[in-house]
């Protein structure tokens, strides 16, 4: 199984549960996995990263484009097909106009046209003014879980000293 991180899983990973300076296991992790072809993201989300000029920033720098995958040709169909459906659903059209101007639209693509699983703390909602991630891979048949639920599925462990669990 190889999962797409949304922009919230690192930023609310870096601020929050798996700070840069006190669980460095975390992010040695995420660079193990993506060499490993289990772990990537998409583009956009580099760019949302990239834009916050911290220290997540620079590690999403040395990361490059294999982590941040670009859409290529065969993303273009489910460019079409994320569309399709947020303009189907009954969003209010400002909802549909951000969704498709956002990373998130890229993230949904990228993981239909690339069978990923995506990766997000986003909970679905019943709201028209705003379309949320896991109600977008629902509709469209994609697998959705927070990065808890992916640690866990990978059975990732941090272990201080390295020592047996």
């Amino acid at each position: 199984m190889a999962y797409l991180l949304d922009a919230n899983v690192l930023i609310a990973a870096k601020n929050l549960h798996y700070g840069m300076d006190f669980c460095p296991g975390f992010w040695d992790w995420l660079v193990e996995a993506h060499e490993q072809g289990v772990v990537f993201s998409v583009e956009k989300v580099g760019d949302e990263v990239a834009a916050a000029d911290d220290e997540l920033s620079v590690w999403a720098s040395a990361r490059g484009s294999g982590f941040f995958l670009r859409p290529d040709a065969s993303v273009f169909p489910s460019l079409r097909q994320v569309s399709d459906w947020a303009n189907g659903h009954g969003y209010t059209a400002t909802a549909v106009d951000t969704f498709l101007r956002v990373a998130d639209y890229y993230l949904v693509a990228q993981a239909l046209a690339g069978g990923y699983v995506v990766v997000t703390h986003e909970i679905p909602s019943v709201s028209t003014k705003k379309i949320k991630i896991p109600d977008a891979c629902i509709g469209l048949g994609i697998k959705c879980m927070t990065p808890y639920e992916m640690l866990r599925a990978e059975r990732a462990r941090f272990v201080l000293g390295g020592g047996p669990a």
